[in-house]
């Protein structure tokens, strides 16, 4: 290890000299420095060590590596991490391993038992061809957002989420309607924006409370769309605000407002951005516990682990809200400081450790005793976007060049 990592101070030797940026001598810069030296190290050591098909997941609690397989729905993470890595990194070592990593998940194309093809085909395939323009990823594209919009149902305006219950829809989808506002203009399929639309418009009517906190689940009658429960299988309590599913839902009304300029999209952005902003839980580092309603139920500071990847997901979405309103500047100074939190030595690991993971500290499925205060492949894939997103407002070119 000690070899390795004095290979890795040679490297930042190098890349600090090349690192071309308008704020280099700026203190209040240095984190984002050392965030992108620590990014390409570990990602280029993640794929010497993990095999295209088999994407490192998390950590098992005995310190073995959880992989993801193809059906398994974080599998498109590790892929868009190296897109973006790539990205902030200028590594193009890192732009071929991406190539590899993603074309290793095309039978994901053929998947129609889950919404999660947005997380799954949008953010490996989405990213390679954004990024490269490669006509190479539009097959698979084409064939997973067919998927997806499969699943919706008129009669209850939703796309279904899981093939179990009676029709359950989760606040998470809201994630995977970018894959359908997108597929809609690349592929001519204008019915693509009306099934979004209103999948989005139905879920703000019966996710949110008063206070527009979240609930996890909403279970309809699949013959009359009527609301059967409300309930959680996340979150402390049927009622309470798991931070994860905030997230989701403050980073997919944004989303939502970005493809269709609808104003009731961006106040429901805005109303679930104050919610969380302001909530009186909220620790001073800005990276929740799992669970904003975690203290509610629970006594013990052992039962409220941070939750990195909820706070990585915040920080992409606000940056991405901080655009489309005049007053943006509160929300890219909020997600700076998650970023800055996030890049401290209490949340990024350190080159060589975290099985070659970047951020320490999420949760994945509390109740279920998975993934607990445990690196986590979609908190590193949204803390790195959140960092390109912040790199592009604040005009900074991060490219390294590696020698």
């Amino acid at each position: 290890m000690k070899k390795t990592f004095s290979l890795f101070l040679a490297i930042s030797a190098i890349t600090f000299s090349s690192f071309a940026q308008p704020n280099q001598n700026d203190e209040s810069f240095k984190w984002f420095k050392k965030a992108t030296e620590v990014i390409n190290y570990q990602l280029n050591q993640a794929t010497k060590t993990y095999l295209p098909g088999k994407n490192p997941r998390s950590i098992n609690p005995d310190g073995t590596v959880k992989l993801a397989g193809l059906t398994d729905w974080t599998t498109g993470f590790f892929p868009g991490s190296l897109w973006y890595g790539y990205e902030l990194t200028g590594n193009k070592k890192l732009a071929q391993e991406a190539k590899k990593f993603t074309l290793a998940l095309d039978s994901i194309r053929n998947i129609k038992t889950t919404h999660d093809l947005g997380f799954m085909l949008f953010c490996s395939y989405g990213n390679a061809y954004r990024i490269t323009n490669d006509a190479i990823y539009l097959p698979a594209l084409r064939d997973g957002a067919a998927n997806l919009a499969a699943r919706f149902n008129p009669k209850i305006g939703v796309i279904r989420s899981w093939d179990w219950l009676h029709y359950p829809v989760i606040i998470d989808n809201m994630m995977n309607l970018e894959y359908l506002y997108w597929s809609a203009n690349e592929f001519n399929k204008p019915e693509y924006v009306h099934i979004a639309n209103t999948h989005a418009l139905t879920t703000m009517k019966n996710h949110f409370r008063k206070d527009y906190s979240s609930y996890h689940l909403v279970d309809y009658n699949p013959e009359t769309g009527k609301v059967l429960r409300k309930m959680t299988h996340q979150g402390v309590t049927d009622d309470s605000a798991w931070a994860r599913g905030q997230a989701w839902g403050l980073y997919g009304y944004t989303m939502c407002y970005a493809n269709t300029k609808n104003p009731k999209f961006l106040q429901q952005a805005e109303h679930i951005a104050s919610f969380i902003m302001n909530h009186p839980r909220m620790p001073k580092d800005k990276v929740p516990v799992w669970d904003f309603d975690v203290h509610n139920a629970m006594d013990t500071a052992e039962r409220a682990p941070r939750d990195a990847s909820a706070a990585a997901v915040i920080a992409s979405a606000l940056l991405d809200l901080s655009t489309q309103v005049k007053d943006g500047k509160k929300y890219v100074d909020y997600a700076e400081d998650i970023l800055q939190s996030l890049s401290s030595d209490a949340y990024l690991a350190k080159p060589d450790e975290n099985s070659y993971f970047l951020l320490k500290h999420s949760v994945g499925a509390f109740l279920y005793n998975s993934e607990i205060d445990t690196p986590l492949d979609y908190a590193d894939y949204y803390y790195l976007e959140a960092l390109k997103r912040y790199a592009d407002i604040k005009k900074i070119d991060s490219s390294i060049t590696i020698r």
